[in-house]
């Protein structure tokens, strides 16, 4: 099985062809493929599927199995690849996800490949059914809730997948890996929530670090990016032009007033290529 290693920001993911993958179970093989001693070492897979709603199909499996709606990072390297590999001709094409169609623009070098995508993550919603999170219909904006005796204040939106954000003064002082799983597996969010902690830098500029549901601390979250971008504007921090910065680089974030769609511009890169041979 030929597989390629990709990365966004260094949210990294191995990917597969499967003309015949659309209903497959890739759980057990995200898994072992995922693993970083015994595998290649990944947030997670993405396997390209043929797709009868858009141009092709994007299915991601985290590293634990459960398979995600949507991933920024995950659909940028798709774009990517999908361009570069001569499965789509186009330079605007349609992805069919969990979470509906996304629409990538990719930029080209030089070198006829990809060197950034611009991707339309749509509209975010704010309610709190949407999300979806317990309590009374509304907005979910700077809301108290405690973890461990401590009152954190939250905003949460879904973005494609359900993301909550807490602001703290220093973003590189939380201790991710503590605190990531008790936001994630809160008791008011019944699908679980991805956990973002945003340092805001000025008005344009925010630093985010997130804990993925289902892949744990990792090095970028596109969704998460996008919707801290949203929640840092609803919150009155920033306006709708966000950088976003994360470990490895930035993203830029547009939060458009005309349409209400979330504009998501980075990079994408190939890290190695391979063969899987484990049964």
């Amino acid at each position: 099985m030929k597989f390629v290693k990709m990365h966004g920001l260094g949210n990294d993911f191995v990917f597969l062809e499967d003309k015949n993958g659309a209903d497959k179970d890739f759980s057990q093989l995200a898994v072992k493929m995922c693993a970083p001693h015994t595998g290649i070492g990944a947030d997670g897979i993405i396997v390209i599927v043929p797709s009868d709603k858009a141009d092709v199909r994007m299915r991601i499996i985290n590293a634990d199995g459960s398979e995600a709606e949507m991933c920024g990072n995950g659909i940028r390297c798709f774009a990517k690849y999908v361009y570069d590999n001569g499965i789509i001709d186009k330079k605007e094409f349609a992805v069919e996800t969990l979470a509906g169609i996304m629409k990538p623009k990719v930029t080209v070098g030089d070198d006829g490949k990809v060197s950034l995508v611009t991707i339309n993550m749509g509209k975010p919603f704010t309610d709190r059914a949407q999300i979806p999170m317990e309590g009374p219909s509304g907005p979910v904006i700077d809301e108290p809730i405690e973890i461990d005796g401590k009152t954190y204040n939250i905003t949460s939106l879904l973005m494609g997948v359900p993301h909550t954000m807490t602001y703290v003064k220093d973003v590189d002082a939380v201790d991710l890996h503590e605190l990531g799983p008790k936001f994630e597996t809160y008791k008011a969010f019944p699908r679980k929530t991805n956990m973002n902690f945003v340092q805001v830098i000025d008005d344009h500029t925010i630093k985010v670090h997130t804990w993925e549901r289902g892949a744990g601390a990792t090095l970028a979250c596109g969704t998460g990016s996008c919707a801290c971008a949203v929640g840092s504007f609803l919150n009155g921090f920033t306006g709708r032009s966000v950088d976003v910065q994360l470990y490895l680089g930035t993203l830029h974030i547009e939060y458009n007033e005309q349409d209400g769609n979330v504009y998501m511009t980075g990079p994408a890169a190939v890290t190695f290529t391979g063969e899987w041979l484990e049964a």
